[in-house]
This record gives C-alpha cells, sequence and structure tokens, in this order.
C-alpha cells in the first residue's frame, strides 16, 4: 500500500478549518503534513492564541509549521498544497514550480488570462492543478445531475440555478466603489453556480448579465447578479439562468428550478456539510449522516411517467406523476477522493481548471455584457 500524499496547507482561517481539513482527514490517502501560517505559535507570541480562527500548532501539533513561504515550498516531502487564502496566484505559481500538486481556493484566480498561464504552467510541470469547486458534491446538485443523467427531466429547457443570501454580513465592509477583477459576489457565490452550469450543460454560446448593488451603497461592484447562458446546436432551446440575491426573505432558500421535456425538478433549501463543518472546525467528517438532508427540504419531482413510484404519486387531473425527490448525500469527501486518486493516477480530475477557467470568462462577459446593456457572444 502507498504512503499517504502529504498535504501542506496555506492559511489556517475559516476556508483551511471549515472547507477542507473535515474532509481532508477523513482519507486515509492524504496526510495533514505542514502548514503555512504566518503568526508565530502562542507559546512564542500570546497574543496569536486569540486570533479567530487559533493556531494549526495547537490543533495539529504533530505537522510542521513554517511561517516563511520560501522554506515552506522548499520543503520536498509536500506533495500536494492546498491553498485557503484570497489573491494567491504567487502561491499557486511557487507550488507548481517547486513541483507540488495543488488545489487552489476558489476563484481560480482573477483573469482567464491568468488562468491560461497557470494551467500551462502545470502542464509543463507534469502536475495535478485543480479548484475548490467544492458545490459540485452538495447533496442537491449531486441529486439534480443524477436526475439529468438518468433522463427524468428528459431534453433540459430551462434552468434556474440559485445561490441566494439575504444581508449577508461580509458585505458590509466592501467600501471600495471601483471594480477591480475578483472583486464582488460574481467571484463569490457566483463562481459556484457558473461551474455547476458550466459541469450540467457546457460552454454557451452566448453570455448576458445583470450586476447590481443591493447593499445600500453605489458601487461598481455587484453583490446581486443576474447571469443568463444562451446555447446553439442541439442545445439551442436551453436557457440557463445563474442568479444571486441579497435580497432574498425566505426561510429556505430557492436552489433550483428545472424543467425538461419530460419532468420539473423545484428544490429549496440547502446542503447540510457546510453549517455542520462550521460547528465542528477542523474535524474529521465522518458522521454518515454528515451530508444527508432533513426530509422537509427534499426537493419536488414532477415527471411525465412513474419515475419513483415509491414518493410520486399519480395525479389524475393532470397524468403526471408527482411527489419529494429524495436527496442524495452530501459528499465533500468525494473531492479530496479524487483527488488523490487523481495524483496517483488512477482517475481523471474532477473539477478540471479549464472548466474553473471558463467560469472566469463568463464572468468577464457578464461584465462586459452588463457596461454594454448587450448580449456578448463567447469569444
Amino acid at each position: 500500500m502507498a504512503s499517504p500524499i502529504k498535504v501542506g496547507i496555506i492559511g489556517y482561517g475559516f476556508s483551511a478549518k471549515c472547507f477542507h481539513l473535515p474532509f481532508i482527514l477523513p482519507s486515509h490517502e492524504l496526510e495533514v503534513y505542514a502548514f503555512l501560517q504566518r503568526a508565530a505559535a502562542p507559546s512564542e507570541d500570546p497574543v496569536s492564541q486569540s486570533k479567530p480562527w487559533g493556531h494549526c500548532t495547537v490543533d495539529f501539533p504533530q505537522a510542521k509549521h513554517y511561517q516563511i513561504a520560501d522554506e515552506f515550498f522548499a520543503d520536498v516531502a509536500i506533495e500536494l498544497v492546498v491553498i485557503c487564502t484570497p489573491n494567491h496566484r504567487d502561491f499557486i505559481e511557487k507550488a507548481l514550480k517547486s513541483g507540488k500538486h495543488v488545489v487552489v481556493e476558489k476563484p481560480f484566480v482573477a483573469t482567464s488570462a491568468d488562468a491560461d498561464e497557470i494551467i500551462e504552467l502545470a502542464k509543463a510541470q507534469g502536475k495535478v492543478l485543480t479548484v475548490f469547486h467544492n458545490r459540485r458534491f452538495d447533496s442537491d446538485f449531486r441529486t439534480l445531475e443524477d436526475l439529468v443523467k438518468k433522463g427524468a427531466l428528459g431534453d433540459v429547457r430551462e434552468a434556474d440555478i440559485h445561490f441566494d443570501f439575504p444581508s449577508p454580513s461580509w458585505v458590509a465592509g466592501w467600501t471600495q466603489k471601483e471594480y477591480i477583477p475578483g472583486e464582488g459576489m460574481i467571484f463569490g457565490l457566483g463562481t459556484h453556480t457558473i461551474d455547476q452550469a458550466l459541469h450540467l450543460f457546457g460552454r454557451p454560446t452566448s453570455v448576458t448579465g445583470f450586476l447590481r448593488s443591493n447593499r445600500g451603497v453605489d458601487s461598481d461592484i455587484d453583490d446581486t447578479h443576474t447571469i443568463v447562458l444562451q446555447y446553439s446546436g442541439n442545445k439551442k432551446n436551453l436557457l440557463v439562468t445563474i442568479k444571486t440575491a441579497i435580497v432574498s426573505h425566505m426561510k429556505d432558500q430557492l436552489r433550483f428550478f428545472v424543467r425538461g421535456t419530460e419532468g420539473t425538478y423545484l428544490k429549496f433549501g440547502s446542503c447540510p456539510q457546510e453549517e455542520r463543518a462550521i460547528a465542528a472546525p477542523a474535524q474529521p467528517a465522518l458522521d454518515p449522516n454528515f451530508g444527508v438532508e432533513d426530509e422537509h427540504i427534499w426537493g419536488t419531482l414532477t415527471t411525465t411517467t412513474d419515475f419513483d413510484s415509491t414518493y410520486q404519486v399519480h395525479d389524475e387531473a393532470t397524468g403526471r406523476w408527482v411527489g419529494k425527490c429524495p436527496s442524495l448525500p452530501g459528499w465533500y469527501r468525494g473531492y479530496y477522493e479524487n483527488v488523490a486518486a487523481a495524483i496517483r493516477g488512477r482517475e481523471d480530475i474532477c473539477v478540471k481548471p479549464e472548466i474553473a477557467r471558463d467560469g472566469l470568462r463568463i464572468i468577464e462577459l457578464a461584465r462586459e455584457s452588463h457596461a454594454k446593456g448587450a448580449t456578448i457572444p463567447w469569444s
């Protein structure tokens, strides 16, 4: 049996503790080996003990602690670098040039041109490069993907993909008015929904964007967006709408409204994995119910055929079958299982950097569309 892949993690805040470590730790193929955290260990600097997310030396005393980036990248034992910091292009380049595989938090980088350069570097180095689009492993999206693959909806004609978040606290600090690539909600929550659309339906033919600032500040930096993707060829009748709104007062937020020639899937409520990881940061997600949704937020499936008679009831008036559609368990662990398998050569990487690059291009075209008030062809 091969020895575990030694993982070096850059950053030790919310992202590392809630979105990465809980899903790295359960893997027998991955070993948390080192951290790059600028703050000194608490024994050397008591102030660091009061940091909001603590210190890696306290939670992982067996792991190496680096404060200097060059020393971290020079450690030849590190095989996989997980980058959990904003503004991380330099870290990606240094990791690849030092011969390491890379997982990078979304958004990938600030521009599609930057992404192209990084992708070419990864190819030249022969290393796995992937972006942490964990929302492909949400319970609701896994369910939708399964329904599409099994033909329960027929040919999809309209897909509304939402990641609405009412009154998010973090936008209060967005005081800048002039836009710089990499800023705004479209680069935050929007990168997830754009990735989901690309994964399900592929690259669009054109992009139309509507960007707004609903947080009470006149700014070019969006907190709310609607992006419309149009297609051609055998998908010419497909329309995909991607939306994030911060004015959305609902108990269970709308996630998907997908309509096809044979059925419709309507889904409210969110995958529980994030909430449970926040409740126990940096703890392995071992509970078998970790990604299991409560039945009250299962989606509703309406089809022209008896797709699942266990949950669907035949409506004599319409001739359709209607009922709850059990959500598949969310499985963020699957992301890192795939990363390990790709490094060991058993599988292709699931989240390809080229798809993340296309997501950045959609953002660029959406902003161009918004500025011009026009639909912009893919280029």
